[in-house]
């Protein structure tokens, strides 16, 4: 009998790609589920320092707007002494279930680079040498835009949102006793809605690689593009304008940089194609 001819390790077939995309999950929702049980621990930590941080007046977003007020000579909300509102739970395990998916959530945002890293020893066979060399940075950069949204999401949008949602009244005779998971959903939603919002410089790095972007085409709908921005800064921030301009500038920037990003990809794709028609 002839011998079957060896498998080429390189060479995978759909069922074969699908288990090993069925470990890189396995191992990364491992990876979450470690880390939840560890901010699952620290509950007083995660809780009362953190997420109840923005409802404390000496929160370090309103001392920095309550300066800028007393220098300017101004009264300002951001000087008060406390929070006009309380967070309550009706529920019999609202707070179990508040404890446990923020543990979840804790361990989707600090397990960030690790998820990357899964996706990207997924994604990295398939492309050439050249392509992983120049993406080496991949994980790095993207994890530090998202911790940088993180934390922009953390100190500017979610205090900005509590501030404004807490203190607002349509009438003396009501009052805010705002419940646990609306609290909760607040600062996390404002975190990771800026998270993913700072990955756009990434994001615009592989369209234009495949082709579906050019640096043209992004300055010609720089104008729509700042209506997004306008409209996605009044979905996570409370209505009033200050609140909007102060989200939306960051995004505009990183806009721009990702037109910069785009002209650099196609130089390079450019200088490709020169070399390769040089050597046929």
């Amino acid at each position: 009998m002839a011998k079957q001819e060896k498998k080429n390790p390189d060479e995978m077939s759909f069922l074969d790609h699908l288990e090993e995309l069925r470990w890189h999950l396995i191992r990364s929702t491992l990876a979450i589920v470690i880390i939840a049980c560890i901010a699952f621990v620290f509950k007083g930590f995660i809780f009362d320092t953190i997420l109840f941080g923005p409802k404390n007046m000496d929160f370090p977003t309103y001392r920095f707007f309550c300066n800028i007020a007393t220098f300017f000579g101004v009264t300002s909300e951001f000087c008060g002494d406390s929070l006009p509102f309380t967070i309550q739970s009706r529920l019999m395990a609202g707070q179990f279930s508040a404890h446990i998916w923020t543990s979840i959530w804790a361990g989707v945002i600090l397990g960030f680079p690790y998820i990357l890293f899964e996706l990207w020893k997924f994604i990295s066979p398939g492309l050439y040498e050249k392509e992983r060399k120049h993406s080496r940075g991949f994980i790095l950069t993207a994890s530090f835009l998202f911790f940088l949204g993180v934390l922009f999401g953390y100190f500017v949008v979610a205090p900005l949102s509590i501030n404004f949602l807490g203190t607002y009244q349509v009438s003396k005779e009501v009052l805010n006793e705002i419940d646990l998971s609306s609290y909760v959903g607040t600062v996390r939603a404002s975190v990771i809605a800026c998270g993913i919002m700072f990955e756009l410089p990434i994001v615009i790095y592989f369209l234009t690689k495949v082709g579906l972007v050019t640096p043209e085409i992004l300055k010609k709908y720089r104008k729509i593009a700042l209506v997004i921005v306008l409209i996605l800064s009044a979905i996570i921030t409370p209505p009033d304008i200050t609140s909007q301009i102060v989200v939306a500038i960051p995004v505009l920037i990183l806009y721009q940089i990702s037109i910069y990003i785009s002209k650099i990809v196609v130089k390079r794709e450019e200088k490709k194609e020169k070399a390769r028609k040089n050597a046929k």
